[in-house]
């Protein structure tokens, strides 16, 4: 079979990208592949909250895949479309009518005790800089303070204004600036404030700036504000819009309990109001609040990739992608590699220009704000164990995968980009990184499922570094799992391709999906078997491959139907035979935790099944028996035996299960003889006197 055939040569590679995947070639030739068993952990070690394998367990490892409700109504959209009518951010200038205010009050809801401290504040000092995040009622408690105080006409001034300017502008009444805008040359001085008071003072005015946390500002005084609650927003809008008695039974709905449970902003929960008075009006029609929700969630993304004079610095747009591709990872490796993304979307917008990072930024609290994320303390997983790390994670669990297939599907510009990067973190030292590159490409596949095979994974299954093939595998695992179609039609079809490096992706891929589809993913191995067995010259690394993927399925939920096909067709054919008992003692061979004397997983099920499911002890015993008595492979059984014997040294439900499965595995002569002559014959460890437990066992076996 050919083992160098091309990627697609529709694809191509950026010349840096290319560079440095050929020189990362030349030093990783030699690499060997990864075992099967640890890739799978890495897998579900590190795969996003959105992508959790479950479904079943072998001894406490959870050994299935599975996908909720919100990642399947995430890929799907929710095909409703948000128009913000209640806090929605203005900035235009001139008198606010009277009617507007009137309607802002007969919903502003707001901690009376501190809403009544900050009126005092404003009486007393006329002028006051009013600080809060992004859409939490800033501009509408800014003028709720100044309709308190019974001050009129109240004009909103231009946001454009510059500080110096500010005094001159002011006139009788009330005024509001909102967001003004501040920067490094411009800032808002303790000297512009002073000068805004004497005027204020001459005119008997009163003035409420608005600012967010990243307004630069120097010596100047900020008062807090504190929003209230989405649901005190969301009930203060609905009382004033449905009958009195109608609003409890809304409030109590599921969708609203589902709504409220999320990180909603104050302006959506205000648009939500209205849907829900729509609703009652028209109680057919709870398609809309149901999915109002996920519909918010989507506008707040494709505002973040807007172009306009509010839209995020480019880095902050780089920032928002990697954080959805490592949600709920390590903050620092986020930052780090959203730089490196950075850089890729440079070269995009201007290839002429050589790409730049600031070395400093953006303060982290900040920077998460924005984001709508939050970060928090946890252990994570590494090859030396469990380490605690700052980790950062969008509040919202939906918003990674909406914003990947929004940047995939609404913003193709940004392809090139991406796919450079995401090249680039395949190739990533870091099990991490590497599982969210799979991850983030499961996602886009999701989306555009032609797009993503031909620029990523069909690359990555081609490359003749085995880490970005099993990136390639994990890819098209995480696909299928978030309901991606034709992914099993793919891996079936790679199975008997002609190309090696294709072949090798597929089987590997049969071991992660196979626990749903036991008897297709089985037989494709066989296949697959087979063909190498005919083969003149076999490929060592594809037929060690194909037992190692017997071995996940045989660790699986799915280990009774798999158990069940094995014995089936044990004896169809030396190949199969092969198969079949190399990927049981495979599997034989794993413990719990990985630990070097935890116990064997198999041999753990065995016993467990001894009570609820006898029939799969029977054919255990039948792989068993097959394994002991064939010449090829008695070696390695007794090597597994006596492995495990030496586990029961040291645990005694071990000893437990080998005491009722080695009785079973004796039923002739040369059975009773192999076992007898291991038990009495077997050393120590390191030639110490052989292990209390191998007498004992002999006991228990059946009399010659």
């Amino acid at each position: 079979m050919s083992t160098q055939e091309a990627a697609p040569a529709d694809v191509e590679k950026p010349d840096d990208e290319a560079a440095e995947g050929q020189e990362d070639a030349a030093e990783e030739q030699p690499e060997q592949p990864q075992k099967a068993w640890a890739a799978r952990r890495d897998l579900y070690d590190h795969a996003p909250r959105t992508m959790r394998f479950g479904g079943g367990s072998i001894g406490g490892d959870n050994h299935g895949v599975s996908t909720g409700p919100v990642a399947r109504d995430v890929i799907m959209g929710s095909k409703t479309e948000i128009i913000y009518q209640f806090g929605a951010v203005v900035h235009s200038s001139g008198e606010v009518p009277a009617a507007t205010l009137d309607r802002l009050a007969m919903c502003f809801v707001a901690d009376e005790t501190e809403f009544a401290a900050l009126v005092e504040r404003l009486r007393s000092a006329r002028v006051l800089v009013l600080s809060g995040p992004h859409f939490a009622g800033r501009r509408t408690a800014a003028l709720m303070l100044l309709r308190r105080l019974g001050v009129a006409p109240l004009r909103a001034l231009d946001r454009t204004t510059r500080p110096a300017e500010l005094a001159g502008l002011l006139g009788p009444g009330g005024q509001v600036l909102c967001d003004l805008i501040t920067e490094r040359g411009r800032p808002l001085r303790e000297a512009d404030l002073l000068a805004v008071r004497d005027r204020l003072t001459e005119q008997d005015a009163y003035l409420v700036v608005t600012v967010d946390p990243r307004a630069v500002l120097e010596d100047v005084p900020v008062a807090e504000w504190h929003p209230p609650t989405p649901a005190a927003v969301l009930e203060a809008h609905l009382r004033v819009r449905v009958p009195p008695e109608a609003a409890p039974a809304l409030l109590a709905l599921p969708a609203v309990a589902d709504f409220l449970a999320r990180d909603h902003q104050l302006r959506e929960a205000a648009t939500y109001a209205e849907a829900l008075a729509k609703y009652a009006a028209r109680p057919g029609d709870a398609h809309v609040i149901e999915r109002f929700s996920l519909a918010s969630l989507e506008g707040q993304v494709q505002e973040w990739f807007e172009e306009d004079e509010a839209s995020l610095h480019l880095r902050e747009k780089a920032f928002l992608v990697a954080l959805a591709a490592f949600d709920g990872g390590p903050y620092a490796l986020t930052a780090e590699l959203s730089d490196l993304l950075y850089t890729f979307l440079q070269k995009t917008e201007n290839p002429t220009v050589p790409a730049t990072v600031p070395v400093f930024g953006t303060h982290v609290v900040k920077r998460l704000q924005r984001a709508r994320a939050r970060r928090y303390e946890e252990e994570e997983h590494t090859e030396w164990g469990p380490v605690t790390q700052l980790k950062a994670a969008f509040r919202d669990d939906r918003a990674a995968l909406v914003l990947l297939r929004e940047i995939w599907t609404g913003h193709p510009s940004a392809r090139p980009a991406l796919v450079g990067w995401l090249r680039r973190l395949a190739g990533d030292g870091r099990p991490l990184v590497r599982t969210r590159a799979a991850a983030t490409v499961a996602v886009l596949a999701s989306a555009d499922l032609p797009s993503a095979m031909a620029l990523i994974i069909e690359v990555w299954a081609t490359d003749a570094r085995f880490r970005h093939r099993l990136v390639a595998v994990n890819a098209l695992a995480l696909a299928h799992l978030l309901g991606t179609p034709n992914v099993p039609r793919i891996i079936d079809d790679w199975c008997v391709s002609e190309n090696d490096r294709l072949c090798w992706v597929a089987i590997r891929a049969h071991g992660l999906i196979g626990p749903e589809r036991p008897e297709a993913a089985l037989a494709a191995l066989r296949g697959a078997a087979r063909r190498q067995h005919d083969d003149e010259e076999p490929d060592g690394l594809l037929v060690a491959e194909l037992a190692q993927s017997v071995e996940l399925l045989l660790l699986s939920p799915a280990v009774d139907q798999v158990l069940a096909e094995l014995v089936r067709t044990l004896h169809d054919d030396r190949a199969v035979f092969d198969l079949a008992v190399e990927g049981f003692l495979g599997a034989c061979r794993r413990t719990r935790d990985d630990e070097p004397y935890g116990a064997p997983l198999l041999l753990d099920d065995y016993a467990r099944a001894t009570i609820q499911r006898p029939a799969a002890c029977h054919l255990m015993v039948e792989l068993w028996r097959a394994s002991l008595g064939d010449r090829v492979h008695t070696g390695s059984a007794l090597d597994v035996l006596r492995r495990w014997v030496l586990i029961a040294d040291r645990d005694a439900a071990t000893e437990w299960a080998l005491s009722a499965l080695l009785p079973a595995l004796v039923t002739s002569g040369p059975e009773h003889r192999r076992l007898d002559h291991l038990l009495r014959t077997m050393p120590g460890e390191d030639g110490a006197p052989p292990p209390p437990t191998a007498s004992r066992l002999l006991t228990v076996l059946p009399p010659r």
